[in-house]
């Protein structure tokens, strides 16, 4: 069995996570050239290639597995450091965490300030597409995450945080060039609606004709949700036509459907304001679109992830609809 010193773990760890050697050396207050050294015995140790020493320097697959090594290995370093009372003489533990940009953007900034200053950690936040975070948990780059997959990653144990609900909405404007076209449009009589405000009713052909606005190429929201309005009307699903515009930020992306540029998926708890000032039109008030969220994080016994997983779990629990 190799034995990998905890330095040349923390050498490892810290390229990754700086992108470049003499960024890493910067960070450990020692010379590039011994930085290379500690690679280099750590290779020697591992028996195979560890890192691409590309711009930024990337994990192999092999490295992937030393480094998930190396992250656990920081994590039990700190926690022994802190019931020992010794972490005052230690640097802070960074704990990486890769999160979806709308939970970002809703209530997960509110779970990391809910985490006691006592921790004495710092969060190295990661955003991906909830379908696609547990990528980054099987390279270990990342301790937990924020996800839309239930089956746990090996190495993981996963809970489920709720539900995050969508509405398909659209500026008042852009409803009435597109979709206000006899019975398939736009609602013009308010007063059958409690809430004072009209409404669309908008079929998937409609939809689908209409420009959109994606969060990215990854973004398979706003096709899913016409699929399920083809579904629903009993039709066949079509190729997708519409033309799309990619807004890869979550305030952005509101602001663009805000302003007519094309329809899209909101949070509920983002778009509810303005629906109920007329501001955004739902597009199927009858239809809402859930997305699942599950926490993944590693099985490591670790105060600090107890403690973070447990603040996740209450603050996702005042904005999250319940599965």
């Amino acid at each position: 069995m190799p034995q990998f010193p905890s330095d040349q773990l923390l050498t490892f760890a810290t390229v990754l996570s700086e992108g470049t050697l003499d960024a890493a050396a910067r960070m450990l207050h020692i010379t590039p050239s011994a930085v290379s050294q500690r690679l280099k015995a750590l290779e020697q140790s591992a028996g195979r290639v560890l890192l691409q020493r590309s711009n930024p320097a990337q994990a192999t697959e092999a490295g992937e597995v030393v480094l998930r090594l190396a992250r656990q290995v920081a994590q039990l370093e700190a926690d022994a450091g802190r019931e020992l009372g010794l972490d005052g003489d230690r640097a802070q533990l960074a704990v990486p965490i890769v999160v979806n940009a709308d939970s970002l953007a809703v209530w997960f900034l509110q779970a990391l300030a809910h985490v006691p200053e006592d921790l004495n950690v710092t969060f190295d936040l990661h955003r991906d597409d909830e379908q696609h975070s547990t990528s980054l948990l099987r390279s270990g780059k990342v301790m937990a995450a924020v996800t839309a997959t239930p089956e746990p990653v090996q190495g993981c144990r996963v809970e489920s945080l709720g539900v995050m609900r969508y509405r398909a909405v659209a500026a008042p404007q852009f409803v009435e060039r597109w979709f206000q076209k006899g019975e398939k449009g736009l609602d013009k009589h308010p007063d059958k609606h409690p809430d004072k405000h009209p409404r669309s009713h908008v079929d998937g052909a409609a939809l689908n004709a209409a420009p959109t606005v994606d969060f990215d190429r990854k973004d398979t929201y706003q096709w899913a949700f016409v699929q399920s309005a083809f579904k629903a009307e009993g039709g066949a699903v079509p190729d997708r036509k519409g033309p799309r515009h990619y807004v890869p930020a979550s305030q952005d992306f509101g602001d663009a459907i805000r302003l007519g540029l094309g329809w899209g998926l909101i949070p509920e708890v983002q778009c509810g304001p303005d629906i109920a000032d007329g501001r955004l039109i739902e597009l199927a008030p009858d239809r809402p679109f859930d997305v699942p969220l599950y926490w993944q994080r590693w099985k490591t016994a670790s105060r600090v992830l107890d403690v973070l997983s447990d603040t996740v779990r209450e603050v996702s629990g005042q904005y999250l609809a319940k599965p």
